[in-house]
């Protein structure tokens, strides 16, 4: 991982990799698609997996560390709702990056264009 100093962005950049951690493992993805439908329970989540319990609530555990997720306890149930607002960040860094590298490769558009004008 690489260490920012002085920018002010650590908190920042520990959130970005929460997000991008919990978004990095297939089930995790798809847990964060089910929720998008709307609210659900642990069990409903866990349903459509075949994994262990105790395994599956150690995924829902890492979507709420990151904040891409949020649950609230009822009796014996808990029910998982997604926080979409936790993936500003991740969006705003995703389209930082796309706009540098679109600048990037118009300039190499254009240089490989003089070059080619120059050869001619």
């Amino acid at each position: 991982m690489a260490k920012h100093s002085g920018d002010g962005g650590d908190a920042v950049d520990a959130s970005l990799d929460d997000v991008f951690h919990a978004l990095s493992d297939p089930t995790r993805r798809r847990v964060v698609e089910l929720l998008g439908r709307g609210p659900a329970t642990t069990s409903d989540l866990a349903r459509p997996f075949e994994m262990a319990l105790p395994s599956f609530t150690q995924h829902l555990s890492v979507l709420e560390r990151s904040g891409l997720v949020t649950s609230e306890k009822k009796g014996r149930v808990r029910t998982y709702r997604l926080a979409p607002r936790s993936l500003e960040g991740a969006d705003n860094w995703l389209a930082a990056q796309r706009a540098l590298w679109t600048r990037r490769l118009d300039q190499l558009d254009s240089l490989l264009y003089d070059l080619k004008e120059q050869q001619t």
